[in-house]
């Protein structure tokens, strides 16, 4: 699989279009609920991960190899969340929107059906749930989430706690 992926990133950086869409199709779940994750909104996940689709064509010849493809993708995708989140004027507080993802996942009653971590994320504030996920998910060390965000080092480190608190607070 790995080198079937070289082959296709190979391919991509030569303009092959085709390459492109194999590797999207085989990323695309991935990314849509990462930005999902990151930004708790079905509308501007649709939009951030086609966005990170476009950026990862246009910088595809900045690829290394030197880990996976979607390492790379995801994190060029948690750039892309975080880039519009600080274009915002101020990070607000969102509550998830419930009936979002009842289109995705063709359910009337998604709290029934939603994962006990989506649920538990939905309760962090926006700050503290990509903080969590850049940290956690993605593996970013606090001063590469500060340098992402433009959050001060020690902000990252209190939003990392405090996430990490209430997760434990509620699987208590």
């Amino acid at each position: 699989m790995q080198q079937e992926e070289s082959q296709l990133v190979l391919r991509c950086k030569n303009g092959d279009h085709t390459a492109f869409e194999l590797l999207y199709r085989d990323n695309v779940g991935k990314v849509y609920a990462l930005c999902l994750r990151m930004c708790g909104r079905k509308d501007l996940a649709e939009d951030l991960a086609q966005e990170a689709f476009i950026r990862a064509w246009q910088k595809i010849g900045s690829f290394r190899g030197d880990s996976a493809f979607s390492s790379w993708l995801y994190r060029l995708t948690s750039n892309v969340v975080i880039g519009h989140m600080r274009k915002q004027a101020k990070w607000q507080e969102e509550n998830f929107d419930d009936h979002a993802h009842e289109h995705i996942l063709g359910v009337q009653h998604i709290e029934d059906h939603r994962s006990d971590v989506e649920k538990a994320l939905r309760g962090l504030s926006e700050q503290a749930r990509v903080v969590l996920i850049m940290h956690e998910y993605l593996g970013y060390k606090h001063n590469e989430i500060s340098e992402a965000t433009g959050m001060a080092v020690g902000t990252s480190k209190t939003h990392l706690h405090r996430a990490k608190a209430y997760l434990a607070k509620r699987a208590a």
